[in-house]
């Protein structure tokens, strides 16, 4: 399932985050992906070491922590801290899958993968994320401080710059449910009952429905 988070940042942590990116130092980005990702990326991720890559990085940390949307989709256990990556003309990431483990201060399982899209689609050509689905590829192009959220089992791209410059904010989630097919059951049951709780709150159905996805998710979660 991928999931569309619109508005993701405020205009405030676009801005933030645009102005450490613009003034930042890079880095080659095949030093962060895997071993065979890595025969495939080309790209730039802004140096860990720059002055506020912390910041910035916690700006997007909140803005996913605090997403309803984020929260419904992922049922996230922990977030790993994101990659802030450039894409020149003639840059791409080549199909590949992430890597199922990934540490930084913990090994996290890497479930779910995001991408934070930074700057105007229009501002570049091509540098579309275009994810395998059985239905075929989905390409996503998504406006400025939005999100998508998608499988990090599936094998996925980023299509070639063709001009200007494609600016974006990738992180991977670990999930209280690791089971993808689980997790959308749980999704599609989470906005019935938000639904029912607007229209319907002192009707039997309304708590039959909060009952099944709590009974649901005590049995499915990892904690």
């Amino acid at each position: 399932m991928l999931t569309q988070i619109p508005d993701l940042l405020t205009a405030e942590e676009v801005d933030s985050i645009r102005r450490v990116m613009a003034d930042g130092e890079y880095a080659d980005g095949r030093e962060t992906a895997g071993s065979r990702a890595r025969r495939v990326k080309a790209n730039l991720q802004l140096e860990k070491r720059e002055p506020r890559a912390r910041e910035v990085s916690d700006l997007v940390l909140d803005a996913l922590w605090r997403s309803p949307v984020l929260r419904m989709a992922a049922l996230p256990k922990r977030i790993q801290p994101p990659l802030f990556s450039r894409y020149k003309e003639g840059m791409h990431y080549g199909q590949h899958v992430d890597d199922a483990l990934m540490k930084q201060s913990e090994r996290v399982r890497t479930d779910l993968a995001v991408t934070v899209f930074l700057n105007d689609p229009a501002s570049y050509g091509g540098g579309e994320l275009l994810v395998q689905s059985p239905y075929g590829e989905i390409p996503v192009k998504l406006p400025l401080g939005c999100a998508v959220v998608y499988p990090s089992s599936t094998l996925h791209e980023v299509r070639q710059i063709t001009h200007g410059e494609r600016w974006a904010a990738v992180t991977w989630i670990e999930s209280h449910v690791r089971d993808p097919a689980k997790r959308e059951i749980l999704f599609d049951l989470d906005a019935i009952k938000i639904a029912l709780s607007r229209t319907r709150s002192d009707q039997p159905e309304t708590d039959l429905a909060h009952k099944t996805y709590s009974n649901l998710l005590r049995l499915w979660a990892e904690t």
